[in-house]
């Protein structure tokens, strides 16, 4: 009696390509995730220290001036590369940072569509939460208990992290000195006489001896030539014989005679081809494809797709359906990627996706106002009923501060007053600082939204604490003062930031018609317009602060400055608006709503269920 196969442990998702063939995606392990990411996090402090080291240099070089710029770059460089890294090479290199790429792992959709840009940023950003409570410690549960091995970030996002060379499943391997003569030969029965051996094979055990014997005479008329010669009686030779050609039909050598050989030696070297297009286009794309390439790759492509189907149908040993499925699996990410992006359409997200969506999901922004608002309001009078509280809930640097004020005031001096040469540095830890505040109140939304509201509440709560603190030492205008030119923008950007959060939140606990799955990815890719509008608002925000704020300008130009913000704010919240206008007009007239630029959306196709 043959042995069983040995139980496969490893995880697989199913993925139905347009051309009708299903892929089996083998889910990477805990083990590879986690080697993946010691690897990038060893690159990127390489990467850091060699930007650092580069703009040291070039001061050195005197190509940056030593001024404020010199503090400033090293920190703008650090939060770009720290942020940035996943995002840049996840999204424009087929779902694959080098630490991936090196333990063969890629990220792709559930549908099995390679991801996109908006993908890996909802997915990056998500990462302030996997790591709760340091050191990742939710991201490592998730990953090694969800059936499909999914962080935090994995399950906003909608992706999957996946063997890119999988490993060989199934039948283990055969050896030649376990291979019997009669596995190597070629079938000797049509399907015809094969068909109806495997029925009196089958039927043999369970029939009376005569009339077994009675219908193997019959059958052995029609395969006398193809009989052993020896084997017990006319039935046991005949059942023999089905053995003899079972085995031969489904070796795992597929032989040379068989049909699944027969496709191998036919088509090997047009896999070979067409392995060497796909990695051709996983490098540049297919721009980087002449006009007459393409067709031809298409073309190539949808005859891989075919052999699959035939081998899967021709029972082909584990090793070449791999290949094939490895061969299916690279056109199809090459083909159905989302076209490379033009500065324009980067543009366009910016300047209008981003504010449509703060404006699709108003209701929650103002629920967002409010929470931040109400503490604040509570807090301010607390501590004017009850200023003996501010020694307890006053940081000691905003005690200080205020213990200056009338000092500073009296001198004619701001809240707080920054030399030029410094401003730069101060201005790029504000926008950092402040961008870095934003991304953890949005990832904080996917704990039922709580995260986000108690962010809000605590800055609304400090603001209102600050505030009626300087207003009982008669400071209140002194403050004010130095908030007026950035804080529109400001306060702004954390209200849309908490909102986008509140839709992580909302989706998890009432998804409506759709899934919990679905509701949540498509949550994240409105939210994460709405964290894009927010971290420019911080940008420009923070530039002020940098520059206006921390300076001895009076009043008249930081109200100026501040008028200015609020018709910025405006203008920015009416081009989304159009828009919202257009995308309605086009639905109102049947036609299909205007694809949103730069990947940030879904694309077609749906995982199989397994």
């Amino acid at each position: 009696m043959a042995a069983a196969p040995p139980s496969d442990f490893r995880q697989h998702l199913e993925v139905e390509t347009p051309e009708h063939v299903v892929l089996d995606l083998e889910i990477a392990g805990f083990g590879s995730r986690v080697l993946a990411a010691l690897l990038d996090r060893l690159l990127l402090v390489g990467l850091t220290a060699a930007a650092v080291g580069l703009a040291l240099l070039a001061a050195a070089a005197g190509i940056v001036p030593r001024g404020g710029w010199f503090a400033a770059i090293p920190l703008l460089i650090v939060f770009a590369v720290w942020n940035g890294y996943f995002i840049l090479f996840e999204g424009l290199r087929g779902g694959q940072t080098p630490g991936k790429r090196w333990v063969g792992l890629r990220v792709v959709r559930d549908t099995g569509h390679p991801v996109t840009l908006g993908d890996a940023a909802v997915r990056d950003l998500l990462r302030a939460a996997d790591f709760l409570p340091p050191p990742y410690l939710i991201g490592m549960l998730l990953t090694a208990f969800h059936p499909r091995a999914k962080r935090l970030g994995d399950l906003v996002a909608g992706t999957v992290v996946v063997r890119d060379r999988p490993l060989e499943a199934g039948t283990p391997r055969v050896t030649r000195a376990s291979i019997t003569p009669d596995r190597l030969a070629a079938p000797q029965l049509t399907e015809a006489e094969f068909r109806l051996l495997s029925g009196f094979a089958e039927r043999a055990g369970t029939l009376a001896a005569e009339v077994r014997e009675r219908l193997a005479a019959r059958l052995a008329g029609r395969l006398t030539d193809r009989l052993p010669e020896r084997g017990g009686s006319l039935a046991e030779r005949l059942i023999a014989l089905h053995a003899a050609e079972a085995e031969r039909r489904h070796s795992p050598l597929a032989s040379r005679g068989g049909a699944a050989g027969s496709l191998a030696d036919r088509q090997s070297g047009r896999w070979r081809e067409f392995h060497a297009l796909a990695e051709r286009a996983a490098r540049e794309g297919l721009d980087g494809f002449r006009p007459d390439e393409l067709p031809d790759f298409a073309a190539r492509y949808r005859e891989i797709a075919a052999d699959l189907a035939r081998a899967r149908t021709y029972d082909a040993d584990a090793a070449t359906i791999a290949r094939l499925e490895r061969l299916v699996a690279a056109g199809h990410n090459a083909l159905y990627r989302d076209e490379r992006k033009t500065w324009r359409d980067t543009w366009t997200l910016v300047t209008r996706e981003f504010p449509a969506a703060v404006l699709a999901e108003r209701r929650a922004v103002l629920i967002a106002f409010l929470l931040f608002a109400a503490p604040a309001a509570a807090g301010y009078r607390l501590i004017r009923d009850r200023p003996a509280l501010a020694e307890e809930l006053v940081p000691e640097t905003m005690l200080r501060r205020a213990a200056a004020g009338r000092t500073r005031a009296a001198q004619g001096k701001t809240y707080v007053e920054v030399d030029w040469d410094a401003r730069p540095a101060q201005a790029a830890f504000i926008i950092t600082n402040n961008v870095r505040i934003a991304f953890i109140c949005f990832a904080g939304g996917i704990f039922l939204g709580v995260g986000s509201l108690v962010l809000l509440a605590y800055n609304g709560l400090a603001l209102g604490v600050f505030a009626g603190h300087f207003a009982n030492q008669g400071l209140l205008g002194y403050l004010l003062e130095f908030v007026v030119g950035h804080g529109v923008l400001e306060l702004s950007a954390i209200w849309i930031a908490g909102a986008a959060g509140f839709l992580l939140g909302y989706a998890v606990v009432a998804p409506g018609d759709l899934s919990r799955a679905d509701a949540l990815v498509t949550s994240g890719r409105t939210a994460l317009r709405m964290v894009g509008m927010s971290a420019v608002l911080l940008a420009v925000a923070g530039t002020i602060e940098g520059f206006l704020s921390v300076s001895g300008a009076g009043l008249a130009p930081r109200a100026l400055v501040s008028g200015a913000s609020v018709l910025l704010l405006a203008v920015y919240l009416a081009n989304g608006l159009r828009a919202l206008t257009a995308r309605a007009a086009s639905s109102a007239f049947g036609s299909p709503a205007p694809r949103s630029p730069a990947g940030w959306t879904g694309s077609p196709g749906r995982a199989a269920p397994r």
